[in-house]
């Protein structure tokens, strides 16, 4: 299958990876510094492998190339519109994360992929966490019983030297703040598992040290869940002095489990009234990952090459992606008026929350 890449900044190297763990054949590569694509290649042994492509344009490289499937992986701002042109030209697509910044943008990706039956996967690959996968399946086996409530907790560093790296960073029309970009792979999680439906969102967020950013560095939320479960939400980038945890816990009235690690790939709880043997050896589980991104980079193209080939929805789908999408703005709605937002959410985007700090 041919694959290009869209993007060769922080994430690229994940996508690369993936790309060759899956055996696609990298046709291209593109990013408007010349030097990020040669960075990119050399840390893989590819710099003098001419057979990829490199492009300062995506559109040429898409007429040119005519790749199965892309991957985006470019600053926040620029996902819907790239994506919503490789969808017009039949070509699938994987999108970093956020998918978009407004809902009208990930509404219309939506309905364009559906279109032209192009499969489009929301970036989220810490549903393939190997102690994320073991949570879901407890759920769908119902072994939870009854569920109460969850939270999620991202309790990251990201100091100035990360924001002058790339100026877009803390923009609001480019990459919101701590909710829409470190917080967003838990919030896909935590709705994920807690039933998708959500009623009603009350959010708060601050701007507390990052004060060079046009958005939040922490941000909080409460959240209804129309199955009558309830969860909250902690996001923040002003944790001293370095990455602490990022936690997601579900409770239920025969379970209680507690994944941990930098990125929900440990399993530190792992409580059920029906214990079997199989259940010893998942307490105390910790997933290896190189980095905060984990080793679900490769799962989901795996798995989006097989939506391709099977004609099926992928696993993370773009529905999933515009839902995690979705309760970021709603929290920053919320944020703006003061008062709790009701879901479905039509019309709002990042950039509504300009002036906001």
């Amino acid at each position: 299958m041919k694959y290009a890449l869209i993007g060769c900044g922080r994430i690229s190297t994940n996508h690369i990876k993936a790309a060759r763990n899956n055996k696609l054949e990298i046709a291209a590569v593109c990013d408007i510094e010349e030097n990020h694509m040669q960075t990119l290649l050399a840390k893989h042994g590819l710099e003098t492998d001419t057979s990829i492509r490199r492009y300062a344009d995506y559109r040429k490289m898409i007429a040119e190339v005519k790749p199965e499937l892309v991957s985006i992986a470019t600053e926040s701002g620029s996902h819907a519109e790239i994506a919503l042109h490789c969808i017009q030209a039949g070509i699938h697509v994987i999108i970093e994360k956020p998918m978009a910044m407004s809902m009208e943008d990930a509404e219309e990706i939506i309905r364009q992929s559906q279109e032209k039956n192009v499969k489009v996967s929301a970036c989220h690959q810490n549903r393939f966490n190997l102690a994320v996968q073991e949570m879901r399946k407890a759920l769908e086996q119902g072994r939870f019983g009854r569920l109460s409530h969850g939270s999620i907790h991202v309790r990251w560093n990201r100091n100035q030297q990360y924001y002058t790296q790339a100026s877009w960073r803390g923009t609001w029309e480019q990459d919101g703040g701590a909710l829409m970009n470190q917080c967003i792979h838990g919030i896909d999680l935590l709705r994920w598992m807690m039933g998708d439906e959500v009623a009603e969102v009350y959010g708060v967020t601050r701007q507390q040290f990052h004060n060079y950013l046009e958005a939040e560095d922490v941000g909080m939320a409460v959240i209804k869940f129309k199955n009558g479960t309830i969860a909250t939400v902690e996001g923040t980038t002003n944790v001293y002095s370095k990455n602490l945890e990022e936690t997601l816990y579900l409770f239920g009235e025969n379970g209680t489990v507690k994944l941990g690690g930098t990125s929900t790939n440990n399993i530190d709880i792992w409580n059920f009234a029906d214990e079997t043997e199989e259940d010893g050896k998942k307490k105390g589980f910790e997933e290896k990952t190189s980095n905060v991104y984990g080793n679900g980079h490769t799962s989901l193209f795996a798995d989006v090459m097989e939506a391709i080939r099977d004609d099926r929805e992928p696993y993370v789908s773009a529905q999933a992606g515009r839902n995690a999408l979705e309760l970021v703005l709603a929290i920053y709605k919320s944020q703006r008026t003061g008062v709790p937002v009701k879901l479905p959410l039509t019309e709002f985007a990042s950039t509504d929350m300009k002036g906001e700090f």
